[in-house]
This record gives C-alpha cells, structure tokens and sequence, in this order.
C-alpha cells in the first residue's frame, strides 16, 4: 500500500513511476533553462575577451589561498574579477577585494551550488575585466556544481591531500567535468597518508583526458606551472576576441 495515498501496491508503483518522471522532468527543464543562461554567459565572455574559471572543490580545499595567491601573482599581468559562492558570509570575498581586485559575494542560502543564472545577474553587478581573468569560486561541494554549466571556459577541481586520495572515484560526476585537477597543500604530504599517483591514476580512470598541477598555495611550492596555465588561456581568450577588439596588455612573467 501506497504511504503517501493509501492507494494498493499495483497503483503504488505507478505513483511512484509518474513522481519519478515528473522529478526527471522538473530536473531536465532546471538544467535546460541553466544552459541557456550558461550560453549567454559564454558570448559575453567571448566578447569581451575573458577567461572565466569555475573553481570547486570540498570544502576547505585551500580555492580562496590559492586564488588569493594567484592574484598576487598574476595582477598586474592583467584585469581580474572573482565571483565568490558561499552559503552565507562574505568572508572569503573580503580577503579577495584585500589584494586590491573587485570581488562580488553571492550567497546561495540553502542552495548547494552556483547556477548560470546567479552567475548573470553578478555580472551586472561587477566590473568585468576586458582580455583578462574572471574566477569564480563555487560554493564547496563535490557534488551538485558539477552539473551545472556557469558559461565558463573550464571547471577546476581543487582537492586537497588532507582529503582522500579516492575522491575521484568518490564523486565522478565532478572529475570527469573537470579540465583541470590541481592537488593542493602538497607541503603537507610528509604528515598525511595520501597517494598522489593513486589519486591521479584515479582521476584519469574517471577522465582520462584531465590535466593535473599539484603545488602548494601556502608556501608557493609549484604554482608557476599553474600560473603559466592560466597566463596561457588569457592569452588565448583575448587574441580570440571578435573584430581584433583586444585590448590586451599582457605583461610577462
């Protein structure tokens, strides 16, 4: 018998069929109206010559020191903007606009993730760097953001070493719509039981086209290869912007 209606198994299991597909259906229009909005972020990146970034990652992954870090670095090389996604607080957006960048904070409440959307309506609100750099940090969470397409050029998944190593083949869905995978708080290898090799064979099970950085945001340890990569896809969006609009100023490190 039917817990909901009280109705007889027979009808029970066509209740629960019908709620199935109306939940496939809700989800597949959430997805398709995120798209689109996905799509008309992508054009205005495209137009003004940005390299969008999603960054998403557990939570307390090190995305906020390395982004903070990578500022540092690679600020006065050109325009950067950040999105920061959070429940609730406007502290990592705080230690962003401290480095001297325009930082706009959105808070999803009980939400899990950064939808393309949200992602739309910020972008009124900032202002958008020309043939530069736009991160954004999703909200920490392996899980639901990687569903959903923010219009950015690559999602990176940030995983820590104080994580396990399993974590690929723990949440698929994530590494396999990741281009990049960085390995974070390396540093810290010596005091914790994390495989890198593992985690990257791993990894590459799940996608076996991911690329990987492995560095530490702390102490600096390996972040040039990871800085020449998003120097490379700058350059890359700005020389690609329509009607040779560039107005690019790339400064080399």
């Amino acid at each position: 018998m039917c817990g909901v209606c009280g109705c007889s198994s027979e009808s029970a299991h066509r209740h629960d069929e019908a709620k199935h597909k109306r939940l496939i259906e809700v989800e597949q229009n959430l997805l398709a109206d995120n798209n689109t909005y996905a799509a008309r972020n992508r054009i205005l990146f495209g137009r003004r010559g940005i390299f969008a970034l999603n960054l998403v990652s557990s939570p307390g992954s090190g995305k906020t020191t390395l982004l903070v870090q990578t500022i540092k670095n690679l600020g006065d090389a050109f325009p950067i903007a950040v999105i920061e996604g959070d429940q609730s607080t406007d502290l990592d957006a705080e230690r962003i606009r401290a480095t001297g960048v325009e930082a706009l904070q959105i808070n999803t409440g009980r939400a899990c993730h950064l939808d393309a959307q949200a992602i739309s309506q910020a972008l009124g609100g900032l202002r958008l760097p020309e043939s530069g750099a736009l991160f954004i940090e999703n909200v920490g969470n392996l899980v639901c953001p990687a569903s959903f397409d923010l219009g950015e050029a690559h999602k990176v998944v940030v995983l820590s070493v104080t994580e396990g190593d399993d974590k690929p083949l723990k949440y698929p869905d994530m590494f396999h719509a990741a281009d990049l995978m960085i390995i974070n708080k390396v540093d810290l290898l010596p005091y914790v039981s994390f495989d890198v090799q593992r985690c990257i064979d791993y990894a590459r099970r799940v996608n076996p086209d991911i690329e990987v950085k492995q560095l530490s945001a702390t102490t600096s340890e390996g972040m040039e290869p990871w800085l020449a990569w998003v120097r490379a896809g700058v350059l890359r969006a700005a020389l690609q912007r329509p009607n040779n609009a560039t107005k690019y100023h790339y400064v080399s490190a």
